[in-house]
């Protein structure tokens, strides 16, 4: 039994998988509070949902591509599960966690997207860095950026871990907080091997959820 917030049918506006229509399953709840935060509405409330009721919604929309966010889905000790039996029914699964949490004993099927908080989230004292360690190339690490402080950490913290080695790293801007060209200019002028994105369901769509 998972509480879930929503499942929606959408294009993933992030990862490499952007622009791909995917299934995504929202869980309820989050033990971080990110200054930049734009899923608090999923913090409380949801659905109380069977894994088999999950599945059967998710196989409502057709479509093959799944991704288990949040808030924080391994939050709910049964998230676990669930990614297991999307596996099972031959989805192809991601999953986005804040990386607070162990991503140890995950479905080796599923794609891991771990996001490393930065300074100015408020969160970084949280980031589990054991994490690190257990990152394949079909994972990706995301660093959300609102200012050349989270990015110089960021940064650093790639060369400290070899981190480009590891798997493909995404820097992204903070909405309203960093501008989307001036971090594109740092990353061009360090000549660093991430990957700049948008979150492009925002460009399309604006902030509403569900989208």
């Amino acid at each position: 039994m998972l509480r879930v917030s929503e499942i929606f049918h959408s294009l993933q506006g992030e990862t490499s998988r952007v622009g791909l229509p995917t299934v995504f399953v929202r869980l309820t709840g989050c033990p971080l509070r990110c200054t930049w935060c734009d899923t608090a509405y999923a913090f409380h409330g949801g659905e109380a949902l069977e894994i088999a009721e999950i599945l059967r919604r998710v196989a409502g929309f057709g479509c093959q591509t799944v991704c288990l966010t949040g808030g924080e889905p391994l939050a709910q000790k049964d998230a676990v599960a669930l990614l297991a039996a999307l596996c099972d029914a031959g989805y192809s699964v991601s999953l986005e966690t804040s990386g607070a949490l162990d991503i140890g004993g995950i479905d080796a099927r599923v794609s891991r997207i771990v996001d490393l908080k930065a300074p100015d989230s408020g969160e970084s004292a949280k980031n589990r860095w054991e994490n690190l360690d257990l990152l394949r190339p079909q994972d990706e690490l995301k660093f959300v950026l609102a200012s050349r402080t989270d990015y110089d950490w960021a940064v650093s913290a790639c060369r400290q871990h070899r981190l480009f080695e590891r798997c493909p790293v995404l820097f992204a801007p903070v909405q309203g907080r960093l501008d989307p060209a001036q971090l594109a200019q740092w990353l061009l002028e360090d000549r660093l091997p991430a990957r700049f994105q948008l979150q492009l369901h925002k460009v399309l769509w604006g902030n509403a959820p569900g989208r």
